[in-house]
């Protein structure tokens, strides 16, 4: 494994040696469509890999959407449910994440090896990071100065400085890292899954070093880490379970049978509902984290994936669609109460 010190050129860069970046098209009355920066009509990087990503604002006005497929995003009101703008000109989009405490959100693209940052407000471009082609999955630290950023191409996790739009670090020693990367509630350990080997590394932050490395899982998806750190689950599609991992030991303590095809493993905020998403069944498992019973079955979905966000009192949960709508599940009753689409 080793630790790469790394400058990148962002676009700010980009325009203090005189070129600009492109101006936002005015709004119609229909749903406007954004460019982004013009990018060469490239065959996919990746695109034999699919994944879709979803990420909400804290303030749970604003919802943005993405399917590796599409060369586009979408952003959608949750306030109204519906579409506010269509933003084109990526190759493969992989993950969208807020920051800046909700003023700004990132999406990486493994086929233009980038970090686009848009403002939350209007949905304008304000900056480009280069992170190499294969950048995939995205962490933000508890702190939300750090986006960590799997690179499955290149089998490395690149450490970003959200402030200064620059990537600081590049960590190698991975096995095709992609969407699954979660930072520890306190900001000491990043948790990295890895496509090839089926395993779960674990980077310590402050030697940017790998520790360790969890094994014994069958086509590793999403992951997620409890509240006090102590406990990792991570959807198996391989074997149509979740793992119930010890962070401590890196044992696997259970695989909890859910759905065909599981992807998502997202936890409650309290870390008490776990909700794994079943892509073949059209369906998501609820399971009881006190003592990992699956408790409901839900069905009405569309091949739901990685793509599930709790909002912050966990009264809400929204589950993407393949077709890129947002099913608003509520919390207590288990229930789809809304569908918001294009």
């Amino acid at each position: 494994m080793t630790s790469i010190s790394v400058t990148t050129l962002t676009l700010g860069a980009l325009v203090l040696s005189g070129c600009s970046a492109p101006s936002t098209p005015a709004a119609s009355s229909e749903t406007p469509v954004v460019s982004s920066p013009p990018a060469k009509a490239i065959a996919a990087f990746d695109g034999d890999i699919t994944n879709n990503s979803l990420a909400v604002s804290p303030d749970e006005k604003t919802a943005v959407v993405s399917d590796s497929r599409e060369k586009s995003i979408l952003i959608y009101d949750l306030t109204d449910g519906k579409l506010r703008k269509k933003i084109e000109g990526f190759g493969t989009p992989r993950d969208i994440a807020f920051v800046n405490e909700g003023s700004e959100f990132v999406v990486s693209d493994s086929t233009l090896g980038t970090l686009r940052f848009y403002n939350t407000n209007d949905s304008s471009f304000k900056d480009e990071v280069v992170v190499g082609p294969g950048a995939f999955g995205t962490s933000v630290s508890p702190d939300g100065k750090t986006l960590y950023v799997n690179n499955e191409a290149h089998s490395s996790v690149t450490r970003v400085d959200i402030a200064a739009r620059r990537a600081v670090d590049v960590l190698t020693g991975f096995s095709q890292p992609r969407q699954g990367i979660q930072a520890s509630p306190d900001g000491k350990q990043v948790f990295v899954t890895n496509f090839q080997g089926d395993k779960v590394t674990v980077i310590d932050v402050a030697s940017w070093k790998i520790v360790r490395e969890i094994s014994g899982f069958s086509k590793i998806r999403g992951i997620s880490v409890s509240p006090d750190g102590g406990t990792l689950y991570a959807a198996n599609s391989g074997r149509n379970s979740v793992s119930v991992v010890d962070t401590a030991t890196g044992a696997i303590s259970q695989d909890i049978a859910v759905g065909n095809d599981p992807y998502g493993a997202s936890l409650s905020p309290d870390g008490k509902l776990l909700l794994a998403s079943n892509k073949v069944d059209n369906t998501i498992s609820v399971i009881n984290a006190s003592d990992n019973s699956v408790v409901k079955t839900i069905d009405g979905f569309k091949e739901p994936r990685q793509a599930i966000v709790f909002n912050k009192d966990q009264s809400t949960a929204y589950v993407l669609n393949k077709d890129l709508s947002i099913a608003k599940l509520n919390v207590s009753d288990l229930s789809v109460t809304q569908t918001i689409s294009q």
